[in-house]
């Protein structure tokens, strides 16, 4: 199944676009899944005079319409789940059965998100005094491969419900995916102008990123990228900015009696979707001695059980490819490095098949690498780290510029008290998988991680702006006129 796109969408209507050519591949075989056009600079402007023309009348469009407009995209949601889940999976490369889940986790955006609304941003006054908020207008919108469909839609929809309209771009690996989630929101009625797509990578992103005519922009992606955005945005105090950039997370595995149980979850923290989740393990931090050895020898029989393949296998893999060949080398190089360093491979990292995505989970302990690289190694790669006692662990788990997620499996309260209140970082679980993350929460971390603006629940709290007033129906001269003021 491929398509040749018509691959912006603005004005309403699908576009053909007189960019370079721009493509996206299956990571599972190489094949070509979609064929369009990078979008020019003139496609980047019409999709923003797109965008500010809609704004006009979306931004006054009542609520309960709006509200409309994204249950209608639920329901069009439920009527192409399997379709959608279809394109996911053949673009970035997931089993099919997470495909699915992520599908469903866009439905449920949407009941979430209006919730969020009304809770965050109803107005609120007493007397004469009335807080009301208002949407900030044109959002860029820049989606992430991981989850093309799911975080993508955790931005677009608090922000269409705020009164917000959009040009979304998303991931240069996932254009299918955007063309097939924008055809969803056309079905759903929503009026022409207020969501916009132009497709295309880093070209694109920085001439939508640097416009003057974007007022927002809600970014999920590695924190490079995320930094170059924040830093072009310094001279813009008048803009704003949310980023979600992943992490280097840690996860603590101290005094546990059921040990299979946390093997098991340590395997859903690092290797599920392949290791490309932002949330994902990367610091396995354990005790020296019996316990951190029996451990590592469950973990290490788990992880060999681990199925990776094609999402049309039968029965399902576990793990698919990574988004392409080359993260594969970079994989590769990254853990070579940290051999010739010192690590330990505990389970190797292998290429499975020259042209594809495909590589085996691995697990290195670098506990001897003395100067290891604060970096998120985006695949399924896990670094073991053994400590002498818990305070080292909590030290070690520290260790780190990010603060997105990090996590205990432990059987004592005061272990997770001391751990939850010690450690830095944004989203914290206790004997529950790192990759655990509930969307009736916030979800986003701090330093690398974030720049405090946590999607999730929150988002509607960087999709408007709220406007403080003192209302009086008449106005009329006080009984006394303040000191030193006489009226003649």
């Amino acid at each position: 199944m491929t398509v040749t796109a018509h691959p912006h969408f603005f004005d309403g209507k699908f576009q053909e676009g007189k960019g370079e050519v721009f493509q996206s591949f299956d990571p599972a075989s190489g094949a070509l899944v979609w064929e369009g056009s990078e979008a020019t600079e003139c496609e980047v402007e019409f999709a923003l005079l797109s965008a500010q023309k809609a704004f006009l009348t979306w931004s006054h469009t009542p609520l309960s319409e709006r509200e409309h407009r994204v249950k209608a995209f639920a329901f069009k949601l439920e009527e192409h789940r399997e379709s959608l889940a279809q394109w996911i999976s053949m673009e970035v490369g997931k089993p099919l059965w997470e495909s699915r889940l992520e599908v469903q986790s866009m439905i449920g955006k949407v009941a979430l998100s209006i919730e969020a609304y009304h809770q965050r941003c109803a107005s609120f006054g007493s007397g004469n005094s009335i807080t009301r908020f208002r949407p900030h207008g044109v959002a860029a919108v820049f989606g992430p491969y991981n989850f093309p469909g799911h975080l993508a839609n955790g931005h677009i929809v608090p922000a269409l419900l705020a009164g917000n309209t959009i040009v979304f771009k998303a991931s240069e690996y996932a254009p299918a995916v955007a063309q097939k989630t924008v055809e969803i929101w056309r079905e759903s009625g929503l009026p022409d102008g207020v969501l916009n797509l132009v497709q295309g990578g880093k070209k694109t992103g920085q001439l939508l990123s640097h416009h003057d005519g974007v007022d927002a922009l809600f970014f999920t992606g590695s924190s490079s990228v995320g930094l170059q955005l924040l830093q072009s945005y310094n001279d813009h105090p008048g803009k704003i900015i949310a980023l979600e950039m992943g992490g280097n997370n840690p996860l603590v595995v101290y005094q546990v009696s059921d040990l299979k149980a946390a093997a098991y979850l340590t395997i859903q923290s690092a290797y599920i979707t392949a290791g490309q989740r932002c949330t994902c393990a990367r610091r396995l931090i354990l005790p020296k001695g019996e316990e951190g050895d029996y451990f590592l020898k469950l973990l290490e029989e788990g992880i060999d059980q681990i199925k990776v393949g094609v999402y049309s296998d039968t029965p399902e893999p576990f793990m698919g490819p990574v988004i392409s060949e080359r993260v594969v080398e970079q994989l590769l190089a990254q853990q070579q490095k940290l051999i010739d360093q010192g690590g330990k491979i505990l389970r190797e990292m292998r290429s499975l098949k020259k042209g594809s995505g495909f590589i085996t989970p691995g697990l290195i302990d670098v506990t001897s690498v003395a100067s290891r690289e604060d970096r998120e190694f985006f695949g399924p790669f896990l670094q073991v780290i053994r400590v002498e006692n818990f305070d080292a662990a909590i030290e070690e788990a520290n260790r780190t510029a990010y603060g997105l997620a990090a996590g205990l499996f432990s059987d004592g309260v005061e272990n997770y008290e001391q751990f939850r209140n010690r450690v830095r970082a944004g989203v914290i679980n206790w004997n529950q998988q790192l990759t655990g993350a509930s969307g009736a929460a916030p979800f986003g971390g701090i330093g690398l991680s974030g720049n405090h603006r946590p999607s999730g629940y929150l988002a509607s709290d960087y999709c408007s702006y709220p406007v403080a007033s003192i209302e009086l129906e008449r106005m009329k001269m006080p009984a006394h006129p303040s000191p030193g003021f006489a009226w003649s």
